[in-house]
Parts: C-alpha cells; sequence; structure tokens
C-alpha cells in the first residue's frame, strides 16, 4: 500500500492524522476510460468521487460552440467537480479523457459516512476548499494581469509536463490565445 497513488497524496497532501485512511482508499473502485471519454458534463450532479491514477484529463466550459479549457490533470489527484459536489448542484464543467485514463470512484455515500466518521474527514474537505479557493485566486491573477507570453513563461516553470504532453491547441486554449499566438510565442522565447 505505500506505494499506491491514492495512498501517495493523502501522505504528501494531507499529512494530518490518518485514521480510516486505508479504508477509505480501499473503497474506491478501479474504473478505466478510453481517450476521448467524457466524464462530467454541464448539468450533471456529482454523485461520486473521483482519483486520476492514470492518465491526463482535461477540464473545460463549453458555451454556444465555445470550449475554453481550465486546466489538466496530469498527475495523480482528485478530477471531483467539489462545489458540484458539496453544493449538491449540477455543474458547469466537462472533463474529458485526453489520453487512455484509469479512475478510482467513490460514491459520494461512501465518501460522506468517511466524513462522518473519521476526525480526518473534516481536515480533508476544509484544506480541498481552501486550496482550491487559493488556486482560484491565483489563476484569476494570472488570467487578468499576466500577458500571454508572462502566462507561457508561468507554464514553463510551473508545469512543464503540459507543454510536454498535452496538445498545443489545448495549451493555446488554456492561456486563451490562438494555437497560431502560441505557437509565435513558443518561438520567440525559445530564440
Amino acid at each position: 500500500m505505500s506505494t499506491d497513488n491514492i495512498f501517495l497524496f493523502f501522505k504528501t497532501k494531507f499529512p494530518f492524522k490518518t485514521d480510516g485512511l486505508l479504508d477509505f482508499i480501499a473503497s474506491f473502485q478501479p474504473k478505466t476510460y478510453p481517450k476521448g471519454s467524457i466524464i462530467l458534463q454541464a448539468n450533471d450532479v456529482e454523485t461520486n468521487l473521483r482519483f486520476l491514477d492514470e492518465g491526463i484529463i482535461r477540464e473545460f466550459y463549453a458555451y454556444k460552440d465555445k470550449e475554453r479549457n481550465l486546466t489538466f490533470y496530469t498527475t495523480p489527484d482528485f478530477v471531483t467537480d467539489f462545489n458540484a459536489l458539496a453544493q449538491r448542484v449540477p455543474t458547469k464543467k466537462y472533463q474529458e479523457c485526453l489520453t487512455d485514463t484509469t479512475l478510482r470512484i467513490l460514491p459520494k455515500e461512501k465518501f460522506e459516512f468517511f466524513l462522518q466518521h473519521y476526525p480526518c474527514g473534516k481536515i480533508f474537505i476544509e484544506t480541498i476548499f481552501k486550496q482550491l479557493m487559493a488556486q482560484k485566486e491565483q489563476e484569476e491573477f494570472k488570467n487578468y494581469c499576466l500577458s500571454p507570453d508572462e502566462l507561457y513563461l508561468d507554464l514553463l516553470a510551473t508545469k512543464p509536463d503540459w507543454l510536454q504532453q498535452i496538445p498545443q491547441y489545448h495549451v493555446a486554449s488554456y492561456l486563451g490565445i490562438t494555437p497560431e499566438t502560441l505557437s509565435r510565442i513558443r518561438k520567440r522565447i525559445t530564440s
């Protein structure tokens, strides 16, 4: 169990008291999805907690025939719309597998049992929401204040795996620019 992705995720990102952690991890069921699968779409109600074990997932909004990428998941992480799950409201997001993907899925009822019966469950939720708020604040600042060149340099410094593993047109959508503009930025920066 010590080399298990989800176990390592909790040990490194949430190193608090772990009563019930092994039972919690054992409750997840693996499920594989082929490349191109939509695992979440707008107006869905989140009924599961999903953990990315393997693969790449893009999260995006789609509105009036336009899509805008919000983030990419490339390493073990939770890929659940926590706001929709917690508030019991339909999501506005989509999630698509950019590669063959393996997820671990835990039904909401089992997740709620964990939250109610183990002190670390409440701490986990509080910590996740604090992290999500901090991340949202940071992303808003970058998107409103940084130029496309600065956004690309930030990606180069903080998420180089995205630039190596994700198609350029998806990265351009995330940055809010065209693929041609991204190509020009890359050329300027590398020369």
